[in-house]
């Protein structure tokens, strides 16, 4: 028996050493869990569009193009966005809906006047100097704007829309420096067709005697043979003033990353003939060019002279 008890004594005593050691070291450790990986978050689509200036199929076929393009470059999925007329291009801008948009000068002037920080990124290189064509029906004896002038009582006029600067702004302003009120000169007051490629058609098809519009819709409509030199034609060019061009929303880098308005632009500035014709020629221009916020300095300027802008 005594045997027995020293026995069991030594396995206590091990067992409470080997207790006691346990206790020493501690509960075990838990394995350590891999930290969750966040997903990467997509950049929001980006939504361009233009002013409504000719039909809505070439406009699809320009910015569907220019679309697939800009995305390649910039590595966000830009989607177009067609609006029903130049006042909405606007509205859109400033509300976020569109965040990169093809502005003529007026529209531009507008858009930065409600969009404080908004910058004009690239123009047309052919922007820098652009022009308005006045048009009369072939009969009437209309060569000047002093024939204008001297006719204006028994004729018709109409414009493009009311917010275009090749359409509306500028032909109005050279009228008025040439003595002709478009309000009270003509036989009514002008009518505003919407588009420039409408204003042609109207006037060649006898509805109005004379018409404003944007020198490239004008050229390509004669290059195309569209329009009849013995039911219309071209009697004017008015001098040359600054026009179309990107406009970028002030918020485009905050949601897009840090020099992004950087990026686009120089998306804009790679475009060329050669690799890029296609996309070029519906923009009926030769390349893009950099351009600034003074650049319009004058069109906003004449449109708070004439009342447009207040």
């Amino acid at each position: 028996m005594r045997g027995l008890c020293g026995c069991t004594k030594g396995l206590l005593s091990l067992a409470l050493l080997l207790m006691l050691a346990v206790m020493a070291c501690g509960p075990a450790a838990a394995p350590t869990a891999l930290p969750t990986p966040t997903p990467t978050k997509a950049p929001p689509v980006l939504k361009i569009g233009g002013i409504p200036d000719q039909n809505a199929a070439t406009l699809a076929r320009r910015y569907d193009g220019f679309a697939a393009y800009m995305t390649k470059e910039l590595g966000v999925t830009i989607q177009y966005v067609p609006s029903v007329d130049y006042a909405a291009v606007v509205t859109a801008f400033t509300q976020g809906e569109m965040q990169l948009a093809f502005f003529g000068g007026l529209t531009g002037v507008q858009a930065r006047l409600q969009n404080p920080g908004a910058v004009a990124i690239a123009q047309r290189e052919n922007d820098a100097n652009f022009h308005s064509r006045f048009i009369v029906r072939s009969e009437l004896p209309v060569k000047s704007l002093n024939d204008l002038k001297a006719q204006a009582k028994n004729l018709t006029l109409t414009f493009g829309s009311e917010s275009s600067t090749s359409g509306h702004l500028m032909p109005r302003y050279f009228l008025v420096q040439a003595g002709i009120n478009p309000d009270t000169s003509f036989k009514t007051k002008p009518n505003y067709s919407g588009s420039h490629d409408l204003t042609w058609q109207l006037v060649q098809s006898g509805s109005f005697d004379v018409g404003a519009l944007n020198e490239d819709v004008w050229n390509a409509a004669v290059k195309a043979g569209k329009i009849d030199p013995a039911k219309v034609r071209e009697f004017y060019t008015t001098p040359d003033y600054v026009d179309y061009h990107w406009l970028a929303r002030p918020d485009l880098d905050q949601v897009y990353g840090a020099g992004f308005t950087a990026k686009a632009k120089q998306a804009l500035l790679k475009l060329n003939v050669q690799e890029n014709k296609e996309i070029l020629d519906l923009f009926a221009t030769q390349k893009f060019i950099t351009t600034s916020n003074d650049n319009y300095k004058p069109i906003e300027d004449i449109a708070r002279q004439l009342g447009i802008v207040k």
